[in-house]
């Protein structure tokens, strides 16, 4: 078995929104071109100035801000399908699970554009995953402001490739432990699809609060937060069969978050269990960064997964990850190799 990437990106593009229906294409986000001078432009992440936005929801949102120079557009947006999979091969990764790009943010308060582009992203990547022979693998977006609409996408993204359902730190405004979420995951357990808690909220009030700081405060925190509200209110054990998997946060923060909730436990007269990630079918993405060997005691081995980030250009980006983890000689290779296939297979149910 070869290495899987636990978290790749797709770059959305105009062909994202060919599949929204007629009665909503009012809604297709449009792109928008800045013209003024290039000294008068934002840098972007990927060492050149942002001139390109999306008009989604009546809002500007960056286009191609984060976009990786390792690969080209056509990987990127999917243009290209054979040639994403030859530059697969060429960094020794077998299978991707393919994340977007646009929507690690908050994009709309209103149902019904959420579901005409959810639904319209889902049928880009069902058709993804069909050209790509079984090699892309997707995460569903789900239009979680209309749970019927969300259970109906659930369904056609199962059947089409999807292994995972996208969820943010804070959807809808709501902590991921939210009642209002106990539906999805009993169909989510039902159609053996996990949770896949990505870096990124979906709350435009936390993200204002940031500014202009793109990195832990609007993206990360967030995620890791959701990690400990669910151990914390015990909801895993409500969804005994749900997987969950925390992506692109890195790992480091495991064993602090550990440490917090054992003292928490400890102070109602109860001792944490030494194997609390699996006890709670619990799965996170780690870097090629991290200290493994500090990590590994308290996540367990058979709990982390590891992603390139590919297509993108930030802190989390390493398209040689796979390679760097099975080279650097840090760890047993039967370790590595859970790392590396094993655990993203029992994450996503591959």
């Amino acid at each position: 078995m070869g290495a899987i990437d636990a978290d790749a990106h797709v770059v959305e593009c105009p062909a994202t929104f060919d599949y929204i229906d007629d009665e909503f294409s009012q809604h297709r986000p449009r792109i928008v071109t800045d013209t003024s001078d290039e000294s008068k432009l934002s840098p972007n992440n990927a060492g050149g100035v942002q001139r390109q936005y999306w008009m989604l929801d009546g809002r500007l949102q960056q286009k191609d801000f984060n976009a990786g120079q390792e690969m080209s557009r056509e990987n990127r947006e999917m243009e290209d399908i054979g040639a994403r999979l030859k530059h697969m091969d060429a960094l020794d990764v077998d299978l991707q699970v393919l994340y977007p790009t646009l929507f690690l943010r908050p994009w709309t308060q209103d149902a019904e554009v959420e579901y005409a582009i959810c639904k319209s992203y889902n049928r880009w990547l069902a058709e993804i995953w069909k050209q790509a022979r079984g090699r892309l693998r997707w995460v569903v977006m789900a239009p979680l402001m209309t749970m019927d609409k969300t259970i109906e996408e659930l369904e056609f993204a199962k059947a089409n490739g999807a292994c995972g359902i996208f969820m943010r730190g804070i959807e809808c405004e709501r902590r991921l432990s939210n009642p209002y979420f106990f539906r999805l995951y009993e169909v989510a357990s039902m159609l053996d699809l996990p949770i896949c808690c990505h870096a990124g909220n979906g709350s435009f009030a936390i993200w204002s609060v940031y500014g202009d700081e793109t990195g832990i405060g609007r993206n990360k925190c967030s995620v890791i937060a959701a990690f400990h509200s669910l151990l914390r209110e015990d909801i895993p054990a409500k969804f005994p069969a749900l997987r969950w998997g925390f992506i692109e946060v890195s790992a480091m923060w495991v064993p602090y978050v550990l440490n917090d909730f054992m003292l928490r436990l400890r102070r109602k007269g109860i001792e944490m269990s030494d194997t609390m990630l699996a006890d709670n079918n619990f799965f996170v993405a780690c870097q090629s960064t991290d200290d493994l060997d500090y990590i590994l005691p308290y996540a367990g081995e058979g709990q982390l997964v590891v992603g390139t980030d590919y297509g993108h250009a930030d802190n989390s980006s390493d398209i040689e990850a796979m390679r760097k983890l099975r080279e650097d000689g840090k760890l047993p290779p039967e370790v590595v190799d859970r790392i590396l296939s094993d655990n993203a297979r029992v994450l996503y149910g591959l």
